[in-house]
């Protein structure tokens, strides 16, 4: 993995000699400085550690064209956290396909697809477990926004899950809730462990999940998940 630049100062006053810089591009889109932010960032560095500039200078551009695109860091941080969420469910939801289709476990297959995530450099992964934790109050309000949507995706898979096992699930929503939070929070601490941890963390983490899915469908008077 490519070492990430270092830290730099809060960003300083633009000057027109930033715009006179024969080696920047003369135009740049949305996706060029969202994938500039990404290239800077990792396990131990958070989208809200960076300047304007360190943006810019990854993008090459001048540091004004930056504005073109976006009205300031804040609303590029936003945009990287709603791309991460509509990409992470994506993922996990091809995975939940997968095991549809297969004799595999659903539950057990969507956790080894989000591990997988976390350790193939996922840097989009590591915006949702940083920034929710990390980042300002407009970056948890932002990560907390694409939880909901992981939760409500979530909710309609349980039910037709339990559906198909002639079960039901006692308040799905809540169930839902409680499984997201839990895996985004294990993510968060496996992204500080090494990658040897991984087999037991996913049993662990298989487990509680099932065991959250079988409380919902006990208290529903159901059979417990098999």
């Amino acid at each position: 993995m490519t070492a990430l630049p270092p830290m730099t100062s809060p960003d300083l006053p633009l000057s027109a000699s930033d715009d006179a810089h024969p080696a920047r591009k003369a135009s740049i889109s949305r996706e060029d400085l969202l994938a500039a932010a990404l290239a800077l960032i990792g396990p131990h560095r958070s989208v809200s550690t960076l300047s304007l500039r360190e943006v810019a200078r990854e993008a090459g551009i001048a540091p004004n064209s930056f504005y073109r695109q976006f009205r300031d860091m804040d609303e590029l941080t936003v945009a990287l956290i709603d791309l991460a969420g509509r990409s992470l469910r994506t993922i996990i939801g091809e995975a939940r396909q997968r095991a549809a289709s297969s004799d595999r476990s659903v539950i057990r297959l969507s956790v080894e697809t989000f591990m997988e995530q976390l350790r193939a450099d996922d840097r989009l992964l590591h915006v949702l477990l940083r920034e929710g934790t990390a980042g300002s109050d407009a970056f948890k309000h932002a990560v907390d926004r694409e939880l909901n949507y992981f939760e409500d995706e979530l909710r309609v898979d349980l039910i037709r899950l339990a559906a198909a096992d002639g079960a039901r699930l006692h308040e799905p929503a809540l169930a839902s809730k409680a499984i997201t939070r839990l895996v985004f929070a294990m993510g968060a601490t496996a992204v500080d462990l090494p990658p040897e941890k991984d087999p037991e963390l996913i049993d662990q983490l298989t487990q509680m999940l099932r065991m959250i899915i079988t409380g919902a469908r006990t208290l529903a008077g159901s059979p417990p998940l098999r």
